[in-house]
This record gives structure tokens, sequence and C-alpha cells, in this order.
């Protein structure tokens, strides 16, 4: 049988107990992997060992697999009506919410991140599962008029079995994007959390399986992206792959999916997202919010502002508030409840911020601020600011995925397109001027998926997410995300049979 992890939380911000199974989460019962491995979860804020999860292999994919066709085809897919999913799921949204504390704990101690923005998280989550919910008797086709003579409708139909591999940095909440739409249509999930942060999804399927979803729809493998990873994007009898990560791996994730079945792929990747300040901007805001932009998660987010622009009339004014600014951001001990910014998620991410920090400084730009490791346990980085970079810089051209903001100076509209647009990415942006039709006019050549105004990083389950170019392939949330889990079906009857 797989091991219980049991914790004891006592804390400023959380005192409590949490229990559930390491195990892979399979056919609505906890295993072990076939091989019996195990994968050490690591604490980042000390470095030493939380707990062991059962490993996964692409065997165990196999076993997942089979008992996702099953419950498709028996007790969901079609077999399960809009309402009765809805209902499901909603009770999910109202499970979580009796148990957020315990939850948005869980979440802090594996990936370092604060109680108060973990518990942000969750209530995002909460609402993603409730809008989601309200969907699922709502996926609708139409009717089409061609003659007199036919009848033509459409049918959006669940795709099937599909593979869904969700990252570290927002472990709960990229379940929850991919999850919950997925769910509401009607399919039946392999989930892959990353090795590094796998608690929480664990966490999740004990409340899951209390809800009464049938066994088999929601099956976790917990497993290395090289096996686990890469068998669910390989497998000849998963329908489709959703992907959140880096764009290295989304590529190889397209290339398996291609070479195997030509499963539909959903990605979301990487972004080098500029933050554009111009001189009417309300300076106190636009300085908390370029804060927020690059320090929130610990920069450990894909549409992080982390190109800062700034108008050349207001940029010494700003940079000198800006650095005033990060100086008062708190990091430390997750469970604190004055601290902003924790540790980054594990010795490889800190060993990469610091690697790009050294280039940064040998490739001749500035080290404004911070840049050094904080404390002697765990993975703190310091608040860090470069200036006078070149656009040919690593850390100007490279998505850093830490608290690393570089400060570039620019001087009207033309010259701030052609410099934000300089990226192989296009996820997110931001704009801040008190000037609606400079706002409006700038958000329509800036080259990606979401443009802020006066405000970054956010989110709603409501709005669609993704990017341009490099930075992935279709839509998150809103109603767009339903299209990533449906097939159209075209019904032509003919009405003149005798």
């Amino acid at each position: 049988m797989p091991s219980t992890f049991t914790h004891q939380f006592n804390t400023p911000v959380f005192k409590g107990d949490v229990e559930f199974s390491t195990g892979l989460y399979i056919d609505g019962k906890y295993h072990d992997g076939l091989t019996r491995r195990t994968i050490d979860v690591i604490n980042p804020s000390t470095g030493k060992l939380i707990t062991q999860i059962s490993e996964g292999t692409p065997d165990d994919i196999d076993v997942a697999v089979k008992a996702a066709h099953h419950a498709f085809n028996t007790t969901w897919g079609l077999n399960a009506s809009g309402r009765e999913r809805g209902d499901l799921i909603l009770k999910l949204a109202q499970l979580m919410e009796d148990n957020i504390d315990a939850i948005s704990a869980v979440e802090a101690l594996d990936n370092g991140k604060t109680f108060s923005w973990a518990k942000s998280d969750v209530e995002s989550v909460i609402s993603c599962f409730r809008y989601y919910g309200g969907w699922a008797d709502k996926i609708q086709g139409k009717t089409i008029e061609t003659s007199q003579a036919q009848l033509v409708y459409t049918r959006h139909e669940p795709i099937g079995v599909v593979g869904q591999i969700i990252p570290w940095n927002f472990p709960l909440l990229m379940l929850a994007w991919k999850v919950a739409p997925a769910l509401a249509t009607g399919n039946t999930i392999i989930l892959k959390p990353s090795e590094f942060t796998p608690l929480s999804a664990l966490y999740f399927a004990k409340l899951f399986n209390e809800v009464g979803f049938p066994a088999g729809v929601l099956n976790i493998v917990n497993g290395y992206g090289s096996t686990v990873g890469q068998a669910i994007a390989e497998h000849m009898d998963i329908e489709k792959v959703a992907f959140t990560g880096s764009t290295l791996v989304g590529r190889k994730i397209m290339e398996a999916a291609a070479k195997s079945n030509l499963k539909n792929v959903t990605l979301e990747l990487g972004g080098k997202s500029p933050n554009i300040i111009f001189d009417d901007a309300n300076m106190e805001d636009a300085v908390k919010w370029a804060a927020f932009g690059i320090y929130y998660n610990h920069g450990q987010t894909c549409c992080a502002g982390s190109r800062i622009f700034v108008h050349e009339k207001i940029y010494d004014e700003f940079l000198h508030k800006f650095t005033e600014f990060t100086k008062s951001v708190k990091v430390g001990d997750p469970f604190e409840p004055d601290n902003f910014q924790g540790p980054q998620v594990s010795e490889v991410q800190y060993e990469r911020i610091m690697g790009y920090i050294q280039s940064g400084k040998e490739e001749g730009a500035t080290l404004h601020h911070g840049g050094q490791r904080i404390g002697d346990s765990g993975y703190y980085i310091q608040p860090t600011i470069f200036t006078d970079v070149k656009p040919h810089m690593r850390i100007v051209k490279e998505e850093i995925f830490g608290p690393v903001g570089v400060v570039i100076k620019f001087k009207d509209e033309d010259d701030i397109i052609t410099m934000a647009n300089d990226t192989v990415y296009g996820l997110a942006s931001a704009v801040f001027t008190r000037d609606i039709n400079r706002a409006i006019n700038i958000s329509n050549r800036l080259k990606a998926g979401t443009v802020w105004v006066n405000c970054v990083n956010a989110l709603n389950p409501a709005v669609p997410f993704g990017g341009y170019k490099q930075s992935g392939i279709g839509r998150e949330l809103g109603e767009y995300a339903l299209a990533n889990y449906t097939h159209v079906k075209a019904v032509q009857v003919n009405v003149n049979m005798k």
C-alpha cells in the first residue's frame, strides 16, 4: 500500500493537521507505482525532505489510460449529463472551500510561496471550478439552415481520454485551469503534476474522491517528464495533450504527439513580457504594479513583467522609487504573515537564476540592486534589478523565471513597440498611461495574447489566457478553453425520406 503523508502545521497563519496518500491515484484508488520506486519531495524553505511519493512509469500510464477509457465509455463522457457533471464540479469547489486553509498550507510548504499567496491561488482555483461547473450543461451546438429537405445540426462532444502535464510554479491553479474545463466537457483525464510540487495535486485527489466522481474520471500519475510526461505525449490511446511549461519541453511534446497518433495539442509556454510605463502614468501605481509584475510568485511566473520599459522623461524618478520599493519587499519564511516572497522552488531553479544573474554581470549590465542569496538554508534570492542592458544580453532575451527584472529606457511609441515586440515570446504585456487612446493604440500593436492596462498579472476564469509566437498554442480559461476539449460533429438528416 502507498504511504500516507501526515503533517501537523503549527504556524502563525495556519494550525492544523493534514493527511493524504502519496501514491498514484488511478481508477478511484491509491496505488504504489509498479516499480515501487519513490521520489523525494524537498522543502524549498529548508532544503530538507518533506516526504516521498510513489514514482509512476510508462507502464503505470498504461494502467491509468485503461481506467480512463473504461470510465469514459461507461460512467462519464456521453453517459453523464451536463447537469450531473456540473453538480459534481460545484460540490468539489465547495469541498475545496471548506478545506481552503489546509490546501493552502500544503501548497505553501511544497512550493515555497507564502501562505497568503497560496491561499489567493486556492481562491482562484475554487472560482475556476465554479465557473466551469456552470458551463457543464451549456455546451451546445448549432442548428444550421441548408434547405427545407434537411435538418442539420452540430454537437460538441468530449474528445475522450486527455493527458495533462502541469508545472511547479502554480501547482494547484494550473491543475484547475486544465482539469475543470476537461471535466465540464465530459473528458476523462491522466494528469502528471511536477515531481517538484506534487503534494497539492494528491491532496486534491483525496477531495475529488470524497465528492463521488466515478472511478477513472481523473487519474494522477506522479513521475518525471522524461518518463511519465513522455509516455502521455506518445500514448496511442490518449487523444489530446495539454501542457504548461517551458518552450523547449513544449516542442518535445508537440513532436512526440505528432509522431504517435497526431493527438490534439495545446501549449502554454514561456514569456518575456514587456511592462511599458509612459511619462503620463501614475508614478506610485506604476512602481507598485511593476514590483508585483516581476516579484510576484518569486518571479516564477510565465507572464512576469520582466522587461520594464520606462519613458526617458521619468526614467530616473521611476528607477529611484522602484529601487526603494524593491528594498521594502520582505523575503523569508512562507508562513510568516508579513513576507511577500518565499524561496525559489528548488535548488535546480535557484542555481539557474543565479546563473542568469552572473551572466548579466559578465555581459556588462549593471547590477543595480540585489542579486545575492539570502541566508544559508533554503533557496532564497534577493529581488534583483539590472540596468544598462543591451538587447543581445541573455537577461533581456531569455526567460529567467526568477525575481530578476531589467529596466530599459525608451523614447516614443514607435521606439517602444519595436523593443517590446523584439522577442520570440508573446504571452503577456502591460501598458501604464492615463491616455486611453494611447493605451488602446499600443495594445493593438503589441504582439501578445494578453495586454494589461494600468495593472499586471490580473487573471479571471472567464478571460482567455495564452500567447502569440513561441509562447504557446491555444487558449486556457473562459469559453475559449472549452474548444480544447471538444470535437465538433456535424449531423445532416434528410427529412424527406419515404
